[in-house]
């Protein structure tokens, strides 16, 4: 049976530069070839860079990215991995301070929370408004998503590329 072709990002919100270049050896290293990130100063935290990395390869490839950059000090990143046909996307989210979130996405990017994830948070939750809240904000990754914001929109005066040729 065939393996899927799938696409994602890589988003380094924040890398000590000393570490730059390890990260561009290790994401070459999961996708099988040499890159080059367009590395820019993260404002948020100064001293760090920031780069964004389109990729293409096997289904699976998001996985292989977030287990090959993860274990770095000071690091945070997000890796994403479109859906395909017969296959979920996925998104890899990274703190210093969290460690790592894993999320099943949809077609549209949103977040998927599994019947037996809600399952397990209501049973935790035994009739508790508020510890099903944290729960299901737990399963969502809103801590990370929290954290990671004030670096996603670091990127907002970022160069844009234009794509000519979509499909």
């Amino acid at each position: 049976m065939a393996t899927g072709y799938a696409r994602g990002v890589v988003f380094i919100h924040s890398a000590p530069r000393a570490l730059c270049p390890h990260l561009e050896w290790a994401v070459g290293r999961a996708i099988g070839r040499a890159v080059n990130f367009d590395w820019s100063d993260q404002p948020v935290q100064p001293g760090t860079r920031r780069a964004e990395f389109y990729w293409d390869g096997p289904v699976g490839t998001g996985s292989a990215l977030a287990t090959a950059i993860r274990g770095w000090e000071h690091l945070r990143f997000e890796v994403s991995e479109d859906p395909t046909a017969g296959n979920d996307g996925g998104r890899w989210m990274h703190t210093p301070d969290l460690g790592i979130h894993y999320a099943q996405t949809d077609s549209a990017g949103n977040v998927v929370i599994g019947e037996d994830r809600i399952r397990y948070a209501m049973e935790i939750a035994e009739g508790s408004m508020t510890e099903l809240q944290r729960e299901l904000d737990v399963a969502l990754g809103v801590a990370w998503d929290e954290e990671l914001e004030p670096f996603r929109h670091a990127g907002d005066d970022a160069r844009v590329v234009w794509l000519h040729k979509v499909g």
